[in-house]
């Protein structure tokens, strides 16, 4: 659902479509049909990762109050007995952490891996964040940070796609200490915005389009499978019916479980949404573009960028970065046939390029964290609200 540039269009047309299909009425309560709960997100979730072949288990990591007042996070972990360099997987927006099912085995076959739902989506918390862009990211940040300190991480390889990359970057940038690795997959956020003439030329976004979309800018992305109510399912599929195909190599029913899993995902109250949409300068910039801040990354972290060939995300910032850093520890990857979804689009490749850059930080000095921390009053111990093991066949 990240992808969105390339698919105003197409919005536009099935919102049209969708109202046309419905008789909305205001007094017949047609927004409190909308089907979401938190019982009903844990089991698609679970039914997704039932394709797993490697135990895992599912916990709450409680962070205090980075945001809200007791902010967690949902947390899955693979292999975490492993020695090795641990993998964190920061998702895009609107995503959560069943979407890496087609990764987690091959990643985890090695190390201990960890995926979260990013604050303010999925099974995590939704905290109000600030309408200040600066800060929304800021809190992203330090959620992240909290979750490291209550799992007992001293240094990690940090994988981020889309709105990941960017809080990956962000977080890499403040505390470059405890990364040993950066991994970004097709990053949002990261160029400066082009003039809208140039962007309504190279989507060739029509002019009734333009005037459609416009207004919605205003809102938050994802309004319209909110506003949907029961169809909003409908509208997901509709829209983006290329992520379900994709997963059903992996999921029986893929095509009617994925858009239920990103409908529970999203028709929950649009907290990391609304945090998104007040860091965002229209769908695909940041108002803050990450391109100006990327020379203060710590030249002797190792970055590896992989894009996909066919995304609407420009990859000028990866060629920046290997311009102006050392070949020796920047390392950027253009993966032919892929679109946004790089880990699902082509997962073998992706797979590999990510344990590759592991091995790498594997092999690399560990980075000695500069900041010694002292004993506090937090709780020490996660709340581990759902433990699930699937047996290794």
């Amino acid at each position: 659902m990240s992808g969105m540039v390339p698919y105003l269009n197409t919005w536009t047309n099935y919102i049209v479509s969708l109202i046309d299909r419905v008789s909305l009425s205001w007094t017949g309560g047609w927004f409190s049909w909308t089907r979401q709960s938190d019982a009903m997100l844990r089991n698609i979730e679970q039914t997704i990762l039932s394709c797993l072949k490697t135990a895992y288990k599912r916990f709450y990591v409680d962070i205090g109050s980075v945001v809200g007042q007791c902010d967690k996070i949902w947390t899955i972990s693979l292999n975490d007995e492993s020695p090795k360099t641990p993998l964190v997987m920061l998702h895009g927006m609107a995503a959560g952490v069943a979407m890496w099912c087609p990764n987690l085995d091959a990643l985890a076959a090695t190390r201990p891996v960890y995926a979260i739902d990013l604050l303010g989506f999925g099974r995590s918390s939704r905290p109000k964040f600030s309408s200040d862009a600066e800060k929304a990211e800021a809190q992203w940040v330090e959620s992240v940070e909290e979750w490291r300190r209550e799992v007992k991480l001293d240094a990690f390889i940090l994988l981020g796609h889309s709105l990941g990359g960017y809080i990956a970057t962000s977080y890499a940038l403040k505390y470059p200490e405890r990364v040993q690795h950066l991994i970004l997959v097709d990053p949002w956020g990261f160029a400066e915005k082009p003039d809208n003439s140039k962007i309504y030329e190279k989507h060739q976004i029509s002019i009734w389009a333009r005037m459609i979309v416009q207004p919605l800018l205003l809102l938050n992305p994802l309004w319209a499978v909110r506003a949907a109510g029961p169809a909003g399912k409908w509208l997901i599929h509709k829209t983006r019916p290329d992520i379900a195909r994709k997963y059903k190599a992996y999921i029986p029913d893929a095509e009617t479980v994925i858009p239920e899993y990103i409908y529970q995902c999203n028709s929950q109250t649009p907290s990391g949404e609304s945090a998104f949409h007040s860091m965002m300068h229209g769908f695909g910039w940041a108002k803050n573009p990450m391109v100006r801040r990327v020379s203060r990354l710590d030249q002797s972290l190792p970055i590896t960028v992989l894009y996909g060939s066919r995304s609407w995300v420009d990859n000028d910032t990866g060629q920046l970065l290997a311009e102006s850093r050392s070949a020796d520890n920047t390392f950027v990857q253009v993966i032919n046939g892929a679109g946004h979804h790089v880990y699902l689009d082509k997962p073998e490749l992706f797979n590999k390029f990510v344990l590759e850059a592991c091995a790498r930080a594997d092999d690399a000095p560990i980075r000695v964290p500069k900041i010694v921390e002292t004993t506090d009053n937090k709780p020490q111990s996660n709340s581990n609200e759902d433990i699930n093991e699937v047996p290794a066949s």
